[in-house]
């Protein structure tokens, strides 16, 4: 079983520690001088690909003549491009490497020179998934868990005082049965496990005694805040101390926190006596006088948490400074999460570590304007997704007051075979490392409040195709739950445990109930993506809080996929594609819009994270304008485009002065008229297009300001969204072009959400009202390919072989005059006399019985049909009414008669 990094002691420790706690503090003889050395090993590797195993499961050799000169972070995977603009990005289609299997890293260092009994280590910040590390040809250690710092005693390998040679073996085949990693957690999910040395490395020289160095990757000394009084505090302490030298030590322990004044808020004194060549732990409290709060992003102060460690003759051995945060969370089934006493609901986002630059080796400065970019937008939380993070984004946190929800990689799988049903002993074991790796390297930092154990597991036979073929039957994930709880509540009583589900009360079969193993769920849904609606997330929500009301619920994820370079002109007006190209940024600005509908104001969710800040690198899509990335995130994978999503967050969470307006990267437009929508959370803002002021808008819905049916001009149009904070003015300013074709016409792709390419601009279904959108073709995505229809009788098959049918209308904003209309209809699948409709203009009747596979003498061909009418008011009225089954039209076209 695991231990309590904050509450676990020994008797021996117990016994002398109480009975020498209200000594004096030793004073430390020589307290300025280095207890410890450090070495970075970040230059001078040399890289070798070998690739996957061979067939029968034996490892080629690394070829001689390949190896490069690498530095470490790095990994040997490059993953994921996006289609447009590619002399924008760094990725593209020729330099993209998704090779999973074995590559070696090597490199020579100068050993140190030791003093007395010192000890060296070599630090891992991660290897993924599985290393092997040599020394001078003999192997000193191996990892196996893809995401989690480890430490190689390494001292009794080393050439003293000469170069030493160090070879690492990284694997990072996927776990399958019987394979070179199949005791690792095989993480099932929408992303991709890299393979490398990807976060940093170095050398570390440590008296013989000395905080343990080999406890889990952790710093060997743990705190936490145990209660919180009116101008008072306690905390918890704890250390686990290694004695490598030949002799008893007797030692004097002193911790401190110090604020950033320097001075000393609370400090607590134990003793202990460690024997030879073992390791002893040590516990104890600290009184905090008058501390100032770790309040999240209001306030986000951190203290120096100071570990020394003395021996008998009151000499300074070794130190640890922690920045430390004093604060207290809980969370409530009823009302949510709270910090430090007051309610504080969690908003904020998922975060995938990659980045299209650095891929999974990413640099601290890369961390920092990530975090940076989501507490621009107002958030002021981060789920860690979907595995353990390196330390700076833990330390960043802390400095920016951001709470974390920390997991593991438990994700949608936890076995290797088809159809397996018994876990395997090897897999429980790997998921407690990462759990216990997780928790030990992570527990001091004041930002993180949960810790997760799964994401996505209950999935069961439901677990979609591009996850893996799914199982027929699978093993109940409940005991690995139940076990893997109970080891985080052991080792960290303070912070609940939590995990992500996402399917329970979703009309699937053989859903396990996961969120009976934990103390607060998240559930991930895509109301409006994947399925139903966004108006049915609150209901549903509703239902799992009626069903488990004494466990805090959260919303985990919820996104769509957006590509900011294609453009929609109704996000309604046709099928988006959720595994496939259709997926204009403005679908997913509308999403988040309706969801955030249902999630604003409910102060019993203690959480809500949508799904992803930033796209990131996967291989199980083809999607938007990308190949290989998940496109949900609010900012494009290099970090360069806010979609305009983002914004919509920023002008409702932050107080920030916001003024943005939607729609920024249409430039090119196909109506003459539009609706301008400008994300504010002024009081009022104020609209100018070609500089002529249109009327002030306050007290927007959702801080979305909509100006109606806004008439463009010929060619380049201005369109300025200004307002007053203050004493401080904020405008956001775009251009649009309008093209002389477009100035008075309007050509509608009806059905669609994203207008075809044709010779002359279409822009996509608009101004209707009623009906449902259709097409002839059949669908690609997630592996599919798309089925197109032949079409006759047409020049334009990408335009009219989608369509609108139904009872349904259209009201164009076309301006007074006479117009000619031409209609052009396709009849899918229908045979003549089954569908017969009539069609109005301005109320008259136009054309009636219309019998598109009769005048068309069969499916699949285009008819068009040409006519003139007045507009008096304003607006075309065109109406579309079934007489037999539904009416139907492709494409409409409004040109002025003359």
């Amino acid at each position: 079983m695991g231990r309590r990094p904050a509450r676990g002691l020994g008797l021996l420790a117990l016994t002398i520690g109480t009975a020498l706690a209200s000594a004096s503090p030793v004073v430390a003889q020589g307290a300025g001088a280095e207890t410890r050395r450090s070495l970075d090993l970040d230059t001078g590797w040399q890289f070798n690909l070998v690739g996957p195993y061979a067939g029968d499961g034996s490892l080629e050799a690394p070829d001689p003549g390949a190896w490069q000169v690498v530095a470490v972070p790095h990994t040997w995977n490059r993953v994921g491009y996006y289609l447009s603009d590619p002399e924008q990005h760094i990725n593209s289609a020729d330099n993209v490497e998704k090779t999973q299997g074995v590559g070696w890293y090597y490199r020579t260092f100068e050993s140190p020179r030791l003093a007395g009994s010192e000890r060296t280590y070599l630090e891992f910040d991660a290897v993924s998934r599985t290393a092997e590390v040599w020394v001078n040809g003999r192997k000193v250690g191996e990892n196996r868990n893809p995401f989690g710092r480890f430490r190689l005693d390494v001292t009794d390998a080393l050439r003293m005082g000469g170069a030493n040679e160090l070879y690492v073996k990284v694997d990072n085949t996927q776990p399958a049965e019987g394979n070179s990693t199949a005791e690792v957690l095989p993480m099932t999910g929408d992303f991709f496990v890299r393979g490398g040395i990807y976060r940093p490395v170095r050398l570390i020289v440590a008296p013989p005694v000395h905080f343990d160095l080999l406890d889990h990757g952790g710093p060997g000394v743990y705190a936490s805040t145990a209660s919180i009084a009116p101008g008072a505090a306690r905390l918890n302490l704890s250390a686990r101390i290694a004695n490598s030298s030949p002799k008893r030590a007797e030692l004097a322990m002193v911790a401190s926190l110090i604020a950033d004044d320097g001075h000393v808020v609370g400090s607590q004194r134990s003793a202990i006596i460690v024997p030879p060549g073992e390791t002893a732990e040590i516990a104890g409290e600290m009184a905090l006088d008058a501390p100032r709060l770790w309040n999240g992003v209001d306030d986000p102060y951190l203290h120096t948490l100071r570990f020394d460690l003395f021996d008998e003759s009151g000499a300074l051995i070794d130190r640890i400074d922690q920045p430390f945060g004093v604060r207290e969370m809980r969370i409530d089934p009823e009302r949510g999460f709270f910090l430090n006493g007051r309610p504080h609901q969690l908003r904020g986002a998922g975060f995938h570590q990659d980045t299209e630059a650095s891929d999974w080796a990413v640099a601290p400065g890369e961390v920092e304007r990530s975090m940076q970019i989501m507490r621009d937008m107002g958030a002021n939380s981060v789920r860690l997704a979907h595995y353990q993070h390196g330390a700076p984004v833990h330390e960043i946190a802390d400095r920016m007051g951001m709470v974390l929800w920390d997991e593991i990689g438990l994700v949608t799988a936890w076995t290797n075979a088809p159809d397996q049903v018994e876990l395997p002993g090897a897999i429980l074991a790997n998921a407690r490392q990462q759990l216990l790796d997780l928790v030990h390297q992570n527990y001091n930092h004041a930002s993180v409040a949960v810790w997760g154990i799964a994401n996505e597991v209950d999935f069961g036979p439901g677990r979609p195709d591009f996850l893996g073929r799914p199982p027929e039957v699978i093993a109940d994930p409940m005991p690995l739950l139940e076990n893997l709880a109970a080891l985080s509540r052991e080792l960290d009583p303070l912070r609940p445990v939590v995990l992500a589900n996402c399917c329970e009360e979703r009309g699937m079969q053989d859903v396990p109930v996961v969120a009976e193993a934990v103390d607060a769920v998240g559930a991930n849904r895509y109301f409006g993506w994947y399925y139903g609606a966004p108006d049915q997330l609150g209901e549903h929500l509703d239902t799992l809080r009626a069903k488990h009301p004494d466990i805090p619920l959260s919303v985990s994820e919820y996104g769509a996929g957006g590509a900011p370079n294609m453009h929609s002109d109704n996000p309604l007006g046709g099928p988006i594609d959720m595994g496939g190209r259709t997926q204009p940024e403005e679908f997913a600005t509308w999403f988040h819009e309706e969801n955030w509908r249902e999630l604003a104001g409910r102060d019993d969710l203690w959480g809500i994270w949508l799904w992803n800040a930033f796209d990131f690198g996967t291989t199980v899509r083809a999607e938007g304008d990308a190949q290989d990335i998940n496109t949900k995130g609010l900012v494009t994978y290099d970090r360069e485009i806010a979609k305009d999503a983002y914004y919509f967050y920023r002008a409702v969470w932050s107080d920030e002065p916001t003024v943005h307006v939607q729609g920024r990267r249409y430039v090119d437009r196909a109506y003459p008229v539009t609706d301008i929508r400008v994300n504010s959370n002024a009081a009022s803002t104020g609209m100018t297009v070609n500089g002529a002021a249109l009327p002030a808008q306050g007290d927007c819905d959702q801080n979305v300001c909509v100006w109606r049916d806004v008439r463009l001009a010929r060619g380049e149009n201005v369109v300025v969204a200004r307002a007053r904070f203050g004493e401080e003015t904020v405008e956001d300013r775009v251009v649009w072009q309008l093209d002389a074709a477009q100035e008075q016409s309007f050509r509608i792709d009806s059905g669609t959400v994203v207008a075809a390419a044709a010779e002359v601009q279409f822009g996509s279904d608009t101004f209707f009202d009623g009906g449902t959108a259709g097409s002839t073709d059949q669908r690609g995505g997630r592996g599919r390919q798309a089925v197109t229809a032949e079409i006759a009788g047409t020049q334009r098959r990408d335009i009219v072989a989608s369509f609108r049918e139904g009872a349904f209308s259209y009201r164009v904003p076309t301006g007074n005059g006479r117009y000619r209309i031409t209609l052009t209809f396709v009849e899918p699948t229908q045979a003549a006399g089954a569908r017969i409709f009539d069609v109005t203009a301005e109320g008259d009747q136009t054309l009636l019985r219309v019998d598109v596979a009769q005048r068309a003498g069969g499916t699949l061909r285009a008819v068009t049909e040409s006519f003139e009418t007045v507009v008096a008011d304003g607006v075309l009225d065109l109406g579309f009414v079934p007489v037999t089954g539904e009416a139907i039209v492709s494409a409409i076209e409004i040109a002025p008669a003359d």
